[in-house]
């Protein structure tokens, strides 16, 4: 029979990273964690993170600690467009939306940029990405990234905008008709109209 200790890095080593609550399920006693921490075969990533020393961290590792702490939390603007490969730009924070009532996710690492939308806007266009094989990740997808760039060009910048609306566009990655869609969702279907149409010119 596995001992506690044994379960817990057998875990670790199929979620990639652990949350302390997770061992709740299983009724686990938490104080395992920190024995684990002591004999050095487990890391502690952040306050009620885990991982095995050995589990290799890619740069999208932060992103899915913010994802585990925040579930409700959706990668959006920035660090959407990094994570679909649409922009040159390395964000040094990390952006995520929340519905506009919600409590604005505290951590101190990574920083991150928090932007408030509301119903259909927060809702419409998100998909779910794997992230080191084992986090569910939320993050909005091609179209309403480009929708929300625009809509948020006063913090991002124009040009950020317009290069992920023609890459996406060259590389055939995206669809007009939903471009289009979440446009109207978010109410800048009359500011992209131009950009749109010179794509078709």
């Amino acid at each position: 029979m596995q001992t506690s200790k044994e379960i817990i890095l057998a875990m670790a080593s199929q979620r990639g990273i652990l949350r302390a609550r997770d061992l709740g399920e299983l009724n686990l006693p938490r104080v395992e964690l920190a024995r684990l921490v002591d004999e050095g075969r487990l890391l502690q990533l952040s306050r009620g993170l885990y991982s095995l020393p050995d589990r290799v961290a890619t740069e999208q590792t932060t992103l899915a600690e913010v994802a585990i702490k925040f579930p409700k939390a959706i990668f959006c603007l920035l660090t959407a467009l990094q994570m679909h490969g649409l922009t040159t730009q390395s964000p040094h924070q990390v952006w995520v939306a929340v519905d506009v009532k919600a409590r604005a996710p505290n951590i101190k690492y990574p920083p991150l940029k928090v932007v408030r939308f509301s119903g259909e806007a927060l809702e419409s266009g998100v998909d779910t990405k794997v992230i080191d094989g084992v986090v569910n990740v939320s993050v909005t997808c091609i179209e309403k990234t480009i929708v929300d760039c625009f809509k948020f060009r006063n913090k991002i910048g124009i040009d950020i905008a317009i290069e992920a609306l023609h890459e996406a566009w060259r590389s055939k990655r995206m669809s007009m008709d939903k471009v289009w869609e979440y446009a109207k969702i978010c109410r800048v279907n009359n500011v992209m109209r131009p950009y749109l149409e010179s794509l078709n010119g």
